[in-house]
């Protein structure tokens, strides 16, 4: 009965202590949320330059709305597999080298899978001198779509920057990209076929009140399968 006892404790205290996990988890997310979303509606700013590379972090900077000014560099471009709201296609991924000569990644947008006979390099606009505004994004190193990227043959799966950048031979790109708004990425509004911008999702998982409320659901479990036993045996005895 006692090692029951023993076991029956740290079973209610383990649920317990997830229980209340979820529950500062929870705080968290939502100050995270409110934080993003302060970042996506702000006004755009400069996109961080060389000198503040080391401090871009997923935590500060995922999200924060940015501008760039500069020219394309359209015949680096890449395809990225990408699934959205309009259907299965690709990012059209362009370097973009500023008026400071950086080089920074640009998603200028969601391209059908016939858009350019599957390729990257046809003409999309602006050309020359112009400026874009997006989202600050953290580069994508790993594969997706349970596949590795195949820099060797142009295949991509995911939004590697180092990766994609040293396949079209540029040195020292910023170590983040700029996802296209739809003022720069206008395409499904223009009545062309080009490249459709402000397709980004911004959306983070919030279950943590339901795992909570599990968790702690089961520690009362514990307690009423205790007291049950707890019951019997003093019956018996």
């Amino acid at each position: 009965m006692g090692v029951l006892a023993v076991l029956g404790a740290a079973v209610f205290a383990a649920f317990v202590a997830l229980g209340t996990w979820q529950v500062h988890r929870r705080a968290w997310k939502h100050d995270l949320i409110a934080r993003v979303d302060a970042r996506v509606h702000a006004p755009p700013v400069d996109a961080p330059g060389r000198g503040q590379w080391p401090q871009v972090t997923l935590e500060s900077d995922e999200y924060r709305s940015v501008k760039l000014a500069g020219a394309f560099l359209p015949d680096k471009s890449v395809r990225v597999r990408a699934s959205t709201e309009l259907g299965l296609g690709a990012w059209l991924m362009t370097p973009f080298r500023r008026d400071n000569g950086e080089v920074v990644l640009v998603n200028r947008g969601f391209v059908t899978p016939s858009w350019c006979g599957g390729k990257a390099t046809c003409p999309t606009g602006p050309t020359g001198h112009t400026t874009v505004t997006g989202l600050l994004r953290i580069s994508e190193p790993k594969g997706a779509f349970l596949q590795d990227n195949e820099p060797a043959t142009g295949r991509w799966f995911s939004r590697d920057v180092a990766a994609i950048t040293q396949a079209g031979g540029i040195d020292g790109a910023a170590p983040y990209f700029v996802d296209a708004d739809a003022a720069s990425a206008p395409g499904r509004g223009d009545g062309s076929d080009a490249p459709v911008g402000g397709l980004t999702v911004v959306s983070f998982p919030d279950n943590h009140l339901q795992y909570a409320l599990t968790w702690y659901a089961l520690a009362l479990l514990t307690l009423v399968g205790g007291w049950v036993v707890w019951r019997d045996e003093r019956r018996r005895r």
